[in-house]
């Protein structure tokens, strides 16, 4: 869920533990064999994105019945959080002491595992067709598919949608925007009424670009979009872009209380002045819809609605498309304990336990076929995760989804836009240079 410039590091580091191994510039050949039968003895390490409260406790349940059920097995769980993640992954990654089994999100970042040579292929056992991969729907397995091969183990899905207090519209007299330029219209009356109109916070500097992913999707045609996303075929230069830019701009400089000085606010913050019942409106994914709404919040799971962020006016991309893309786990490709992993990660994904994932407290929503239902998951995940599989296209995290370079050049660049020290064709030129050194 939360990226930084800390992806280019990642990069770098899955370079230089190649580079250790004396193996030059080809990748080394994985000595992990996912088929053969586990054997149930020995220490098993997980690096998951599930520290703090109300995660905390998933797997290390999980863990413990694991261990119950095989005496001889020990679980080692290393849980991070959505930042710390970034900086342990490095880290374990220069050291070449990668877990047997570690967190992964889709489109580059995940790929940089996978061309090093950091990632099991999977294929023989979570392909379309085999009898682990038929758990999962076909679009959460192709999210971690490769020249053809599948690699990741898709544990939930996930998208981007405004969530709002019911309450705070009803006393504002409003009703839920059905275009952009009528959110925007929306702040107004909102801030009449004594809130902050949207909970923004762009510490992590990731926040900005999920809304402009959002807004890409809309003002750009898919198939040009598609094309920038890669270096070689990049232009970055559609209206659709500098259009996108503006509109964000817009909505920092009406609908946000911090303005241009958002930057120094966390993400975190604004999540808890929507959950306090300070703010009306925050951007969120799936993943925290629970969080917001859990015991002791002001808004309560039945004040609690969501919408996708509104379409522009004369958007030229696709109305239908929303921001997002599961997440899941790689197995270590030269893990002694691979077999073993691939076990471990059929029983967290057993139906039984994908229905708990989903479930509060935790919220998350869970690939499995047949685990996110109106009886196990909260009104809101329901909600979303549906729009989410209604979704004409899912456009991935903009700052995975292409190099490290140009992603943190749109980091930058969202910052830089939201402090006024750039406009948005010099962001634009950024970008571009950017793309021209990532060649």
């Amino acid at each position: 869920m939360r990226r930084t410039r800390t992806l280019a590091i990642v990069a770098t580091a899955a370079a230089t533990a190649l580079a250790l191994t004396g193996c030059g510039g080809s990748a080394p050949q994985p000595v992990a064999d996912v088929s053969e039968e586990p054997v149930f003895e020995g220490t098993l390490s997980i690096l998951t994105k599930f520290a703090g409260e109300p995660l905390e406790p998933y797997f290390e349940d999980l863990a413990a019945a694991y261990e119950a059920e095989h005496p001889d097995v020990d679980i080692e769980l290393i849980q991070e959080t959505d930042q710390s993640i970034k900086d342990k992954t490095k880290t374990l990654t220069a050291s070449q002491a990668l877990p047997d089994i570690f967190f992964t999100w889709t489109g580059n970042w995940a790929e940089n595992f996978i061309k090093g040579g950091l990632a099991a292929d999977l294929s023989e056992v979570i392909a379309p067709g085999t009898e682990w991969g038929d758990r999962f729907g076909e679009a959460s397995l192709s999210a971690f598919q490769y020249d053809g091969k599948y690699y990741g183990i898709p544990l939930y899905n996930n998208g981007k949608f405004m969530g709002y207090s019911k309450a705070a519209f009803a006393k504002a007299g409003i009703e839920v925007p059905t275009t952009f330029e009528a959110l925007i219209e929306s702040c107004a009356p909102l801030r009449a009424a004594g809130y902050e109109p949207i909970a923004f916070g762009n510490k992590d500097g990731w926040p900005a670009l999920h809304y402009l992913q959002q807004l890409f999707a809309y003002n750009v045609p898919a198939d040009v979009l598609e094309a920038d996303f890669d270096p070689e075929t990049a232009e970055w230069t559609h209206e659709g872009y500098v259009r996108s830019l503006e509109q964000f701009k817009t909505l920092v400089e009406e609908c946000t209380d911090t303005g241009n000085g958002t930057n120094g606010v966390l993400y975190t913050t604004a999540q808890e002045a929507l959950a306090g019942g300070r703010a009306a409106m925050y951007y969120q994914e799936v993943l925290e819809f629970d969080s917001v709404t859990a015991e002791g919040a002001t808004v309560t799971p039945d004040d609690f609605g969501i919408f996708a962020l509104p379409v522009p006016a004369g958007a030229e991309g696709d109305p239908g498309a929303i921001e997002g893309s599961p997440e899941g786990y790689l197995i270590n490709a030269k893990s002694p304990r691979a077999a073993l992993a691939v076990d471990f990660m059929k029983f967290v994904t057993e139906l039984e336990n994908a229905k708990t994932l989903s479930s509060p407290p935790y919220g998350q929503p869970s690939a499995v076929i047949g685990a996110v239902t109106e009886e196990t998951s909260s009104k809101a995940v329901f909600e979303g995760i549906t729009k989410v599989n209604e979704a004409s296209d899912l456009v991935v995290w903009l700052d995975t989804v292409t190099v490290p370079e140009v992603a943190d050049a749109w980091l930058a660049g969202g910052e830089a836009l939201i402090s006024g020290s750039a406009t948005p064709e010099e962001v634009l030129e950024s970008v571009r240079a950017a793309n021209d050194d990532a060649k």
